[in-house]
């Protein structure tokens, strides 16, 4: 068992997403592709995003740091620290607002 500091971990990421070409940068803290269960923290700077793609699984987004919209078809949900979301299973983006860190959660049941 580990405790892991979330808060010291999103500011490492952030460092590096800011040396990254694509301005993000990810860690992935439980499981692998070999896993039904994964867990990995994402930061972008602000201004980056992560272009529309499909969800490997069920999915959900706890934005832990910053401000980012989420879009999945032709809605646009604002989020900010604390806010928390099931992502639908329809294709969709994320874009850093500000600088910005979410943990995502993915459960794939074995669909990999």
């Amino acid at each position: 068992m580990e405790i892991v500091d979330l808060a010291a971990l999103a500011d490492e990421q952030l460092a590096l997403a800011y040396e990254a070409h694509s301005g993000r940068h990810s860690v992935t803290l439980v499981g692998d592709h070999d896993h039904d269960l994964r867990q990995t923290l994402i930061a972008l700077a602000g201004g980056n995003s992560l272009h529309e793609h499909d969800s490997p699984g069920e999915a959900t987004l706890h934005v832990l740091r910053g401000e980012v919209t989420f879009t999945a078809g032709d809605r646009q949900l604002a989020m900010s620290a604390g806010d928390f979301l099931v992502i639908p299973p329809a294709r969709h983006g994320l874009e850093a607002v500000t600088d910005a860190a979410v943990l995502l959660t993915v459960a794939t049941r074995g669909e990999r």
